[in-house]
C-alpha cells in the first residue's frame, strides 16, 4: 500500500497545462504538508503545516515528480509517528520562481552563515527557502476565502473587477480566487485590490501557495470552479 497523492489524474494534467509557460530561469515550487487539522489527534502532528517534502519542477516533469511522492504508507513520519493518508495536502505556487534571483540570494545567505559557528543549517534547505521566496514574473494574485459562500463573494467581486480575469479554485475549507493581473480591465486597475481585500472571509492574499487540483488535500480533492 502506498500514499495516494494524485486523486484525479485528468484534473492534475489539465492544471499543469493551465500553468504559465516558464522562462529558462524559472521553475515551479511544490510542497507536501501534513496538516494537523485534517488528521486525528493521535497522529501527533505538531505544527498546522508540517513540511514533509518540497521540490522544484518545470511543467514537463511536474506530473512525474508529484507521482514520485507516492511512497509506501508509513514512510512519512513526524517524531517517530507515521503520517496518515488523510493528513496529506499538496501545494504549489502558481507564480514561477526565479532561479537567478534565488541563486544571488543564496550566496548572500551563505556568506552570512559561514561567518558564524555552524548551527546545524542544511545547505540544500537554505537554497530551497530562497527559491520559495524568489518570485519570478507575477502572473496571479491570490485571495484565499474560508467559510463563506462562494456565490455571495462572487457577486461582490463582480462589482469591482471583470470576472474573465479570475480563476476560482474550490478547496476543502473554501476557495481561492486567482486574479490574472494582465487581464484586469483598465477601469479597475487602481481599485480592485483594495475592494477585494475588504470582502469578508479573505484571510490570506498575495503570492501564495495553493492546493494542487486533482491531488490530495486531506479527504478532499481541489478542483477549478471556473
Amino acid at each position: 500500500m502506498n500514499y495516494q497523492i494524485i486523486k484525479d489524474e485528468a484534473a492534475l494534467r489539465a492544471f499543469i497545462d493551465w500553468l504559465p509557460a516558464l522562462a529558462p530561469n524559472e521553475t515551479y515550487y511544490v510542497c507536501l504538508f501534513a496538516r494537523k487539522k485534517y488528521a486525528d489527534p493521535s497522529a501527533g502532528i505538531g505544527a498546522d503545516k508540517q513540511q514533509l517534502k518540497r521540490f522544484t519542477a518545470n511543467k514537463e516533469r511536474l506530473f512525474e515528480k508529484i507521482q514520485q511522492l507516492e511512497c509506501a504508507l508509513g514512510t512519512y513520519q513526524y517524531k517517530g509517528l507515521q503520517i496518515p493518508q488523510n493528513a496529506l495536502a499538496l501545494y504549489i505556487n502558481p507564480n514561477p520562481r526565479d532561479l537567478e534571483k534565488a541563486s544571488k540570494a543564496s550566496l548572500v545567505r551563505f556568506a552570512e552563515l559561514i561567518t558564524k559557528p555552524y548551527n546545524g543549517y542544511n545547505p540544500h534547505q537554505e537554497v530551497m527557502t530562497e527559491i520559495q521566496k524568489a518570485s519570478g514574473k507575477k502572473i496571479y494574485f491570490d485571495f484565499d476565502y474560508d467559510q463563506v459562500d462562494y456565490h455571495k463573494v462572487m457577486a461582490q467581486v463582480a462589482q469591482h473587477l471583470n470576472l474573465d480575469c479570475i480563476t476560482s479554485l474550490k478547496t476543502r475549507g473554501g476557495f481561492h480566487l486567482l486574479v490574472e493581473l494582465a487581464k484586469i480591465d483598465q477601469q479597475y486597475a487602481k481599485t480592485w485590490y483594495q475592494k477585494l481585500s475588504t470582502i469578508p472571509g479573505c484571510d490570506v492574499r498575495g503570492d501564495n501557495l495553493i492546493p494542487v487540483p486533482g491531488c490530495t488535500q486531506g479527504d478532499f480533492v481541489p478542483y477549478f470552479l471556473s
